[in-house]
């Protein structure tokens, strides 16, 4: 008998143990990170106007890049809101990225191995993001 979508795309509770504390240990690195990185954008660190400015945007986008990092963190941490928040950071550290190789000539590995990570667990929870896509669907 084949397993249903949501079983095969989601931690179940056949997962096993060692499996589930090590995605709790992971979500809570990454929240902690996407909290240091965004609390200093948001403090006005100035290493991090200094980065801003030399991408050419606005402090503007400093301030909405911190907002989106915290927000990150905070939805990887509850279970309802895991695919929306990995699937956030990831287009955050995609940006990133892209910044870092065609604006600040930057190494771009700090940014793509987290984006790659955050894919992957947006990639688990795309059950949850579809329910979310459908359910907007029904609404419109």
């Amino acid at each position: 008998m084949a397993k249903s979508a949501v079983a095969e795309q989601s931690p179940t509770p056949s997962t096993p143990r060692w499996k589930t504390i090590s995605f709790w240990v992971l979500r809570i690195a990454f929240a902690l990170l996407l909290v240091a990185a965004g609390g200093s954008k948001l403090t006005g660190n100035e290493q991090m106007v200094q980065l801003f400015d030399a991408i050419g945007i606005g402090q503007w986008f400093r301030i909405f890049t911190g907002i989106c990092e915290l927000s990150t963190a905070i939805l990887l941490l509850f279970p309802a809101t895991i695919g929306i928040g990995a699937l956030l950071g990831f287009g955050v550290m995609v940006g990133a990225t892209i910044a870092n190789i065609f604006i600040l000539h930057h190494d771009f590995i700090h940014s793509s191995i987290p984006a790659i990570i955050l894919a992957l667990i947006a990639w688990t929870y795309r059950s949850q993001l579809l329910k979310l896509v459908r359910s907007g669907d029904r609404n419109s």
